[in-house]
């Protein structure tokens, strides 16, 4: 367990490479020194934080392996690598006193199906926050090279008569996600229905790990998946599929995934939340920078977080995509997010989406009162008091909760004021 400290020491010093100490060191013109002088020291030395090997945990990996959570006063933070969002969801329920974790790099909707209830263990709700946001854009579409002459990309209609094929021979294509009602599964399903495909008719729908897509797609297992990189990237590398699509380009600037707390662990250890916010907010910066983006592939390439060669993290961070369909396009603006842009900050705009499409989808039933959950769940308020301590320049502070209506690659329109009139435009829906 982490012990008790009494106050923050504010002189540690930074830990890692050369390059990243330098890198890092040219970071804090844009955190003044002593910004987060007053601060109250951490209760306590560390957490336990969830990831999964995808490339939008970098945030985490970066906090860790430079030094930042010491930097703040939280050295015993642990990173901890999870099977699956399933064991994630499991050992958040279990809690870090009780040999689980207190936080996740978690897939946006997910503490809100947790905090409702929706997909624990005898659908016992168990409260927790949102804190920041970790990322936007960089997830995808991929399907497998026996699609790859039917001209498939963001419009997936050339899919429906394929698919329908199939589903009256009695093999139904198989669509993988990697959690009922995250993130993938709600741009998946996005896609094949704006495509007029309904994917709880004419699909089968599967849940797989992100780490085991690409394996599961090589012996056939699926058809097409939706995923976080680097294992769309690995797909095209390794020759086994195309990507159709990527998230970014479905809903540009899109939210993905959150940094998700226990409300217990911060109830307990509020001064412990703003350390580790803002380890991560600058771990957040560093790894947004262009000129890092090589750096960062090589360490979470390493074995001891997502072992794969860096060249399956790179291409999409810098936003050079190799969709492997002989379409090749650089630097497109679809690179992977993780501060510019207000990405940090978790816009309650965006959660009142993710709760409106599971809705849409039958996970959320529909008489979900979308604008109290959101309240509940988003913390926004934290992520604001630790980028005050932390000093961030005010133009990387938003000034509203709501980045306002936003536009997808179809026409539709969700304006977070009204949710229902985005329900009412879709035509492919189940609702609870």
């Amino acid at each position: 367990m982490p012990t008790k400290v009494p106050t923050l020491n504010r002189r540690l010093f930074l830990t890692g490479s050369t390059a990243a100490a330098a890198t890092l060191a040219a970071a804090r013109t844009l955190f003044p020194s002593g910004a987060f002088a007053q601060a109250a020291g951490p209760e306590v030395t560390g957490a336990k934080l969830g990831f999964i090997a995808l490339t939008d945990a970098a945030p985490l990996i970066i906090a860790k392996e430079m030094g930042l959570f010491a930097k703040y006063g939280v050295p015993d933070v642990e990173v901890l690598k999870q099977a699956s969002w399933g064991a994630t969801r499991d050992n958040l329920v279990l809690g870090g006193a009780a040999n689980g974790i207190d936080g996740a790099h978690i897939l946006s909707p997910l503490p809100y199906l947790m905090a409702t209830g929706k997909v624990t263990q005898n659908n016992q709700p168990l409260p927790m926050s949102i804190i920041a946001r970790l990322n936007y854009d960089s997830q995808g579409i991929s399907v497998s090279q026996a699609y790859k002459d039917v001209g498939v990309g963001l419009d997936a209609t050339p899919l429906k008569e394929v698919f329908a094929a199939k589903k009256a021979a009695g093999t139904p294509a198989s669509v993988a996600m990697t959690f009922p009602g995250g993130t993938h599964d709600l741009w998946v399903r996005y896609w094949l229905a704006a495509a007029g495909i309904d994917p709880n008719v004419d699909v089968s729908t599967i849940t797989v790990p992100p780490p085991q897509m690409v394996a599961n797609m090589k012996v056939g297992n699926m058809d097409a998946f939706c995923v976080g990189e680097p294992w769309n990237e690995q797909l095209v590398n390794q020759g086994i599929g195309f990507t159709a699509a990527t998230t970014g380009e479905i809903w540009k600037h899109h939210p993905e995934k959150a940094l998700g707390l226990r409300d217990d662990f911060i109830a307990a250890n509020p001064n412990t939340v703003r350390a580790i916010l803002m380890a991560v907010m600058e771990a957040q910066q560093w790894a947004d920078a262009m000129e890092n983006k090589d750096e960062l592939a090589q360490i979470l390439g390493k074995r001891g977080w997502f072992n794969v060669p860096p060249a399956d993290v790179a291409g999409r961070l810098k936003g050079d995509i190799n969709y492997g369909n002989g379409r090749v396009a650089t630097a497109t603006g679809l690179e992977m997010k993780f501060w510019k842009d207000h990405t940090s900050y978790p816009f309650k705009s965006h959660d009142a989406w993710f709760l409106t499409e599971d809705i849409r989808w039958g996970y959320l039933p529909a008489t979900t009162d979308v604008k109290a959950l959101v309240d509940k769940v988003n913390r926004e308020d934290l992520w604001r008091d630790a980028a005050k301590t932390l000093g961030v320049v005010e133009a990387d502070i938003p000034t509203s909760t709501s980045r306002g209506p936003e536009t997808f690659f179809d026409g539709k329109i969700f304006d977070p004021e009204n949710p229902s009139a985005y329900l009412d435009s879709l035509t492919i829906k189940a609702l609870a």
